[in-house]
């Protein structure tokens, strides 16, 4: 064999070690993203800042950031009801302000009711959700989104609703969040394509760009509405 073909294991094993503590940082950082969007954070510099020191070590209620900390790790807990924001005010935010990141996006989402998700999803609109899930769509909310957009689809919003779930599907890791939906969450984007499906062929003027659309998205989220 010549030193060309020599295999350098130690270099393999490094190689591996590295990739081993990539996915580790990975998953420490992405359990810390959800802590802090269910502990409600007050801005999202806190919210950086709990995912920054999950790779200082695993946290935990008790444990604090650096050195004291001003915001409690469950803000719920110690404030009364009284003070906290009713959704009506946070979907009064959100359309005053619309959310930079997924953060803001999730924080608002969590906080208006299923009702009104439908037109706030349509509010931010396709390119916007883009933006703000440059990274990846957080752990839950694909399946949120597919409930919502089936259970209020109109046919008006057609076209609307069809560039949002090519802009989901086009997000990282899509296909893992494909995996891990809920049964009934499988259902329902089984129904929701199966109403687009009928959709476009009612549409009289519907021409060969949005059948073409719809075979590519029913490929992309793995529904066969075929009969």
């Amino acid at each position: 064999m010549n030193d060309s073909e020599v295999i350098d294991f130690r270099e393999l094993e490094r190689e591996l070690a590295n990739a081993v503590a990539a996915d580790e940082k990975y998953q420490r950082e992405n359990a810390a993203k959800f802590r802090a969007i269910h502990q409600k954070v007050a801005s999202y510099e806190e919210f950086r800042d709990i995912v920054a020191a999950s790779n200082l070590k695993p946290l935990e209620r008790k444990d604090k950031i650096g050195g004291d900390r001003k915001q409690p790790w469950n803000p719920t807990a110690t404030t009364s009801s009284s003070s906290k924001e009713p959704a009506s005010a946070a979907l009064q935010e959100s359309q005053l302000s619309e959310p930079r990141n997924a953060f803001e996006f999730t924080r608002v989402w969590r906080r208006i009711d299923m009702e009104r998700r439908y037109d706030f999803l349509l509010q931010i609109g396709a390119e916007k959700l883009s933006h703000i899930f440059h990274a990846e769509v957080c752990s839950g909310l694909l399946g949120e989104f597919l409930l919502v957009l089936e259970e209020h689809l109109q046919h008006r919003q057609l076209a609307e609703v069809m560039e949002i779930l090519q802009c989901l599907a086009k997000t990282p890791r899509f296909h893992l969040n494909l995996v891990f939906l809920g049964k009934d969450e499988r259902a329902r984007c089984q129904e929701l394509f199966v109403k687009l499906q009928t959709l476009v062929n009612d549409e009289k003027e519907a021409d060969g760009q949005w059948k073409s659309t719809i075979m590519q998205l029913t490929i992309m989220y793995k529904i066969d509405v075929s009969n």
